[in-house]
């Protein structure tokens, strides 16, 4: 039987496996190590991502630029997408805007052929619909020939002009190419500096129409997408007092 002073000695650890004691300080130093590796792995990047799809489905692959997705387009290329889209002129002045014109003063490019439109002294004695939109907008290109049907039914009781919003007008280049696609060939100006949009209080949305009275004055802002020329006939004949 053992002795009490061999029963009170200090347990020892068996031949051939050394005892290791960690402070608390280390265990949490370990610790915090193992969550910076991980956090090192989470983060660290896989793969380059793909680069976003151009306007209209054009690719970007390839080593020759597509003209038109940058804002620097060659004299040639603009001259050729306004030759295939052939627009109809932009109304020319008729006369001074009329005292209390929303539109009086306001001058923008006319994308037909580049030159300057003074917007109130073109439009004035005339009833207007104006239809703003973009060429990204998947609604406004739903929406356009239906416009450009209301027009021809209207006939001159109502101008049309439809504008390029500032955002997108940079690249009036793809603004053509989505007329010509879709064959809508409308007057149609470009608002670079929503000077438009200012003066006839039109929110920031596309598509969106507004209707003028004669006299320049603001009947209708209405932020909506057309399904049909009836529709269009029914808010024109309700706000501007023609009927189609």
């Amino acid at each position: 039987m053992p002795d009490l002073e061999e029963m009170n000695r200090p347990a020892t650890n068996p031949p051939g496996r050394p005892r290791f004691h960690l402070s608390v300080s280390a265990r949490w130093t370990i610790a915090v190590l193992v969550v910076v590796i991980a956090l090192i792995v989470a983060i660290w990047p896989r793969q380059a991502q793909s680069p976003a799809p151009a306007p209209n489905g054009i690719s970007q692959s390839g080593s020759t630029a597509v003209p038109g997705l940058q804002a620097n387009v060659s004299d040639e290329d603009m001259a050729n997408a306004r030759l295939q889209a052939a627009l109809e002129p932009c109304p020319v002045p008729v006369g001074p805007a009329p005292v209390g014109s929303k539109l009086a003063g306001v001058s923008v490019p006319c994308l037909a052929d580049g030159s300057q439109v003074d917007l109130g002294a073109a439009t004035a004695g005339t009833p207007m619909l104006v239809n703003i939109w973009a060429h990204w907008c998947g609604p406004c290109r739903a929406e356009l020939p239906v416009i450009d049907e209301y027009a021809k039914q209207v006939g001159d009781r109502v101008r049309v002009l439809t504008v390029q919003g500032k955002e997108g007008s940079e690249n009036p280049f793809l603004s053509l190419n989505l007329l010509s696609e879709i064959g809508v060939r409308l007057p149609t100006v470009v608002d670079t500096e929503s000077k438009i949009a200012a003066a006839l209080g039109v929110p920031r949305v596309y598509p969106a129409t507004v209707l003028v009275r004669a006299d320049g004055t603001v009947a209708a802002v209405l932020p909506t997408v057309f399904d049909s020329t009836d529709e269009v006939a029914e808010v024109v004949d309700k706000y501007l007092g023609v009927a189609a």
